[in-house]
């Protein structure tokens, strides 16, 4: 199995069997029979699907997946329309302690990450509020780009555009390194006083921070199509139903570091 770089789909269970319908390039949507759980699920993971669990299907990651984003936006929306921006720093923080419980533990509970989504929400609304408040209409443009960077990339996937293979994703890992490590040392640049100018600073914008903004846009970007063939590998492997949960989890946090890396970038071209 092809690793990925969302912490949240690493050990998914995943196995030979399953034919239900999947985000699968070539078979496309094709229904069948599906095993309850593989060979490389765990024998707890067994133990909890019971004999009346079905397997996953497209049809769960969807509904799945829409329902934590709407959390999402819904408590985003409420938070930057009545002003608890100060909200955003303990619900960052919230967010942040129950994803690293749920990529640990690996849980499928619905609450843990409905909990992550409503957290990330107000913490993205109280950055989106404040920055729609100096620059109006950015926030719902970054969040119409976000979601127009999802379907696009979506549309990737299905159609074989850029296939996910092992050399693509030891491409995709190195240039996440390559980007953190980056971040980490702007930072600290920053921390003594010498900007690399990687970030925007005391309103000051380059054409450098702009075009690694972008980088990291189509590196967020990419790892979608990871995310989609994680999910994808889960399905066909007749992974349990609940598993949908879990999977949308994962596809949330990489659609949080996109919006707030769109939003970012609509600040410094509005900067300009």
């Amino acid at each position: 199995m092809r690793t990925t770089s969302n912490p949240a789909f690493r050990n998914l269970p995943a196995g030979q069997g399953g034919g239900y319908a999947s985000f699968n390039r070539q078979g496309g949507m094709m229904g069948g029979g599906a095993a309850y759980a593989s060979a490389q699920t765990s024998q707890a993971d067994i133990g909890r699907a019971g004999a009346g669990e079905r397997p996953l299907t497209i049809d769960d990651v969807v509904t799945k997946t829409a329902i934590s984003a709407g959390v999402a936006i819904v408590a985003g929306i409420l938070t930057a329309v009545s002003g608890l921006y100060p909200l955003a720093l303990p619900a960052f923080i919230v967010g942040f302690i129950v994803s690293l419980i749920v990529i640990f533990k690996q849980s499928s509970n619905p609450a843990l990450v409905l909990t992550y989504s409503a957290a990330m929400g107000v913490a993205l609304g109280g950055i989106a509020g404040l920055i729609n408040n100096a620059y109006p209409g950015i926030a719902f443009q970054a969040l119409i780009g976000t979601v127009g960077v999802f379907v696009g990339m979506l549309v990737i996937y299905k159609t074989g555009a850029v296939r996910v293979t092992p050399k693509f994703t030891k491409w995709l890992m190195g240039a996440m390194v390559g980007v953190v490590v980056l971040m980490l040392a702007n930072l600290v640049g920053n921390l003594f006083g010498f900007n690399l100018g990687l970030r925007g600073a005391d309103g000051e914008v380059g054409w450098l921070a702009i075009v690694f903004s972008l980088v990291v846009i189509a590196v967020a970007a990419f790892s979608l199509l990871l995310d989609f063939d994680m999910a994808d590998q889960a399905i066909r492997g007749g992974a349990p139903a609940k598993f949908a949960w879990y999977i949308a989890f994962g596809l949330m946090t990489t659609l949080v570091w996109l919006y707030i890396e769109i939003l970012r970038l609509l600040s410094y071209l509005r900067q300009e």
